[in-house]
């Protein structure tokens, strides 16, 4: 929310940074003082309870309705990545529409297994999911947005707030009237549609929004849908405000991941080995209030109830060959265990461990192996949670001896049911690295492993609690300094349980705790330089998935099976910030703002995802430390007609001990497929350098146009801890936009993304180049174990958009 100070306001009326004036002195001077930003300081932080950006110790980025215009995208990942100085997103599964969100090296990810860093809230409910914290950005609709406030070093929003947290308002009818509809066409056969509309009639107040799209994907098997319902009905008096809220959505996503570098140089659309799709599903109901006491208290609540169903298909290489000579069962289907002739070197020994690699079916039968089939796999999981929680705030803006005091205090509790199963059914790859579960012996089998070491069905329940009491109080000692204090206590709980008896290792009793201080001062030089400087911890317990799959011994098919509990330790982060920000207004009407900060982030036990000496397979482990530091610069310019910015961002990601982590398919691991990390060495998947610019200018008073350009510098493939191969290239993109407005209600836009047409890849990792997909193709694609996702070429749409 921004409040704009007049210009010509005295200084009687101003906030001083130095003794005032005498009286004769302040009718002689006019300031031009920039607006005041109110932004979250906890998940309740909404329109009046929030606090004045440059009174808080750390850094905030916020995003308004007409950042989100001006990209017309479904995704609000691309907003957040073009106007945040040190955000990216990373496009891992090659779907536009679900994307990895970084921010200060920190990850909020829509796939199930990525180690989580960010707190994600939407109108004070937690969206981080109950299984795997995962972020599904595809369910959230942008064009509903009232404003979006990305935020660091501040432990008051809970769990996963390692790097930092976002809090996205909602509108309602109160703060949005009218009536938009908009339909949008382009490349690929996307299709989209979008309505919104706002009404208040006295105290009650009406919103609603509905957007649905369909692209055909520009890469083979990837087409994807997306439709969202959003709505708020709200009453206030003056004395309280009440809404309530119900959101829903559902998302097929053409997910058809990294392929193989070669594949890629052969065919810019090639995919490798589908099918490769996740179905989301999501509805919540919430009824939030705030109810002022009187001119200083203010009460805030929410309570909700939220369910999220995840269905995962993926299409994969097998990893089997004929069960070996050493093992009871020759001549039949094993999973392959060349990787662990070191382990044993004979006699019976021996043929018992090996026997624990053959593969049975659903009725406990073996598989024949059949020579020259490309053995394949179809893995699903299942992920269904209900949530429910409620959050209850306070919040004091009285004096205290004579000064201004801002004091928030709260707590909430969020509680859920949680399901997981999965399965892995036999096929084979066929000349389009599709996999077809038919054609030979076992084919369309749901198959395990006598050992459980990979094949696993898995059927699982459980629950999670998570506990929080916070305060965070922010105080003037004087007129232009504040200190702000204060913590946060978490408690997780988190029980899961094998559902068929068969997998006692999967019952688990956890609970972790930690109080989490900051702690931090504020100074406004001057009315329109303010600096700050902050310390601050967090912590995330590890989740259901990471806990029941953290045995190296008994890895997982991520994603996939769970195996085993040994336990794991919560992730502590440690943050010192400190910067620079300004704003000032100029020209009349026009207003430019800037900042510089400086952040350091050690993590300690940091949880990594790491790969198994049986290829294909992974586990979850602590590491004993890692750091993510930088710097961020932006600045913008702003007036009637001009809107223009240039970002800066520099995150340094590094891990800080000494030790071999597993990575098989790394061109430099051992025999064992190990590799050797140092402190330094940076972490993978996350670039070094990011620059973003971007202007729009108003031409006429009905033309308007527009442009962003993305630099990214180079990063590690996923894979290379040790740094030992060469990196991922940066890469670099322009995005065009123009509108013309016929008239007051109608306007027609076009977009050109990637104008350039730049063929270039977001992600990169490494994969078994002895894949069984050999047998299908001619091309020798199997010599380079780079795996990468492609970015989407030159990509042109246009729409109408009608308002009222």
């Amino acid at each position: 929310m921004k409040n704009r100070v007049s210009p010509r306001l005295g200084l009687g009326i101003a906030i001083c940074s130095l003794p005032c004036l005498p009286l004769h002195a302040q009718e002689a001077t006019t300031v031009s003082l920039p607006p005041i930003e109110i932004v979250a300081v906890s998940p309740l932080s909404g329109i009046g309870t929030g606090i004045d950006r440059d009174k808080l110790p750390s850094t905030t980025q916020t995003l308004e309705p007409r950042d989100f215009q001006r990209t017309y995208s479904p995704n609000v990942t691309d907003t957040m990545q073009a106007r945040t100085p040190t955000a990216v997103s990373i496009d891992v599964n090659g779907n536009p529409l679900a994307q990895d969100f970084f921010y200060h090296g920190f990850v909020a990810s829509p796939r199930q297994g990525t180690p989580q860093g960010l707190a994600v809230y939407q109108n004070g409910m937690r969206i981080n999911e109950a299984f795997g914290d995962t972020v599904n950005w595809d369910l959230v609709p942008p064009q509903a947005i009232e404003r979006m406030d990305i935020s660091s070093n501040n432990p008051a929003f809970g769990l996963n707030a390692l790097g930092g947290a976002v809090s996205i308002q909602m509108k309602n009818g109160f703060t949005w009237q009218g009536f938009e509809a908009q339909t949008m066409g382009g490349s690929f056969g996307r299709v989209s549609g979008m309505l919104q509309y706002g009404k208040q009639i006295d105290d009650f107040s009406l919103y609603f929004t509905a957007d649905a799209t369909r692209d055909g994907g520009w890469r083979y098997h990837s087409a994807s849908s997306q439709v969202r319902l959003y709505g708020d009905l709200g009453y206030r008096t003056p004395d309280a405000e009440l809404h309530f809220i119900a959101n829903g959505g559902q998302t097929v996503l053409g997910v058809v991941g990294p392929t193989p570098f070669a594949l890629v140089s052969n065919d810019y659309r090639s995919v490798f080995t589908s099918p490769q799709s996740t179905d989301n599903q999501a509805g919540s109901l919430a009824l939030t209030g705030r109810f002022p006491l009187n001119a200083d208290w203010t009460i805030n609540s929410n309570f909700y109830m939220r369910a999220f169903k995840q269905v995962h298909t993926d299409g994969n290489d097998a990893d089997v060959e004929g069960c070996s000579s050493r093992s009871s069962y020759p001549g039949q289907l094993c999973l392959q265990d060349d990787n662990f002739d070191y382990l044993l070197n004979g006699g019976s020994k021996t043929q018992a461990f090996r026997n624990l690699f053959v593969i049975r079916d659903q009725q406990g039968n073996t598989i024949p192996y059949q020579d020259g089939v490309a053995y394949g796999t179809i893995d699903r999981t299942y992920v269904h949670s209900l949530s429910v929680g409620a959050a209850l705030q306070a919040t004091d803006t009285e004096k205290l001896f004579g000064h201004d005091n801002h004091l928030t205090f709260g707590g909430s509790v969020d509680r859920s049911q949680l399901s997981f199963s999965s399965t892995s059914t036999l096929g084979q790859i066929t000349s389009d690295f599709s996999v077809q579960a038919s054609g030979f012996p076992g084919a369309g089998s749901i198959i395990r492993t006598d050992g459980n070491l990979g094949y696993v069905p898995t059927y699982l329940t459980g629950h999670t609690t998570y506990y929080g009491v916070y305060a965070l109080d922010t105080f003037d000692i004087l007129p232009n300094v504040s200190i702000t204090g204060g913590g946060r206590l978490n408690i997780a709980v988190i029980n899961t349980a094998d559902a068929t008896g068969y997998e006692s290792e999967l019952n688990i009793n956890s609970a972790f705790s930690r109080i989490n201080p900051v702690a931090g001062i504020s100074w406004r030089i001057l009315p329109t330089l303010t600096a700050y400087a902050g310390y601050s911890e967090a912590n995330r317990a590890p989740t259901p998935l990471e806990l029941d799959c953290a045995n190296p011994l008994q890895p997982c098919l991520l994603e996939n099976s769970l195996t085993s509990d040994p336990p794991l330790q919560q992730v502590v982060s440690h943050t010192v910030e400190a910067g620079l920000r300004g704003a000032e207004t100029v020209l009349g009407d026009g207003l430019i703002s800037w900042k510089a900060g400086y952040f350091h982030t050690q993590n300690t036990n940091d949880i990594l995802s790491l790969a198994s000496t049986i290829p294909g397979r992974g586990y979850y482990a602590n590491v004993p430390g890692t750091l993510r530091q930088g710097v961020e610069l932006g600045v913008q310019f702003q007036t009637g007609d001009w809107l223009a910015y240039l970002n800066y961002g520099y995150v340094d990601a590094t891990y800080r001990f000494t030790g071999t982590l597993a990575s098989p398919n790394n061109p430099y691991a051992d025999e064992n497929g190990d590799i050797t990390v140092h402190p330094g060495n940076h972490i993978p998947g996350i670039p070094r350098h990011l620059l973003k610019m971007g202007a729009d200018y108003r031409v006429t008073p009905k033309l308007k146009i527009g442009g962003d350009v993305l630099i990214v510098g180079p990063q590690y493939y996923i894979g290379d801890e040790s740094n030992q191969n060469p990196q991922l290239p940066m890469y670099w993109t322009l995005n065009l936009h123009a509108s013309y407005d016929v008239n007051d209600h109608i306007q027609f836009f076009g977009l050109i993304n990637n104008a350039t047409n730049n063929h270039y890849a977001t992600y990169g990792a490494f994969y078994q180049t002895d894949t069984n997909a050999q047998l299908v193709t001619g091309i020798p694609f199997t010599n380079d174990a780079r795996t990468i996702t492609a970015a989407q070429p030159l990509s042109l749409y246009a729409g109408v958009k009608v308002t009222f």
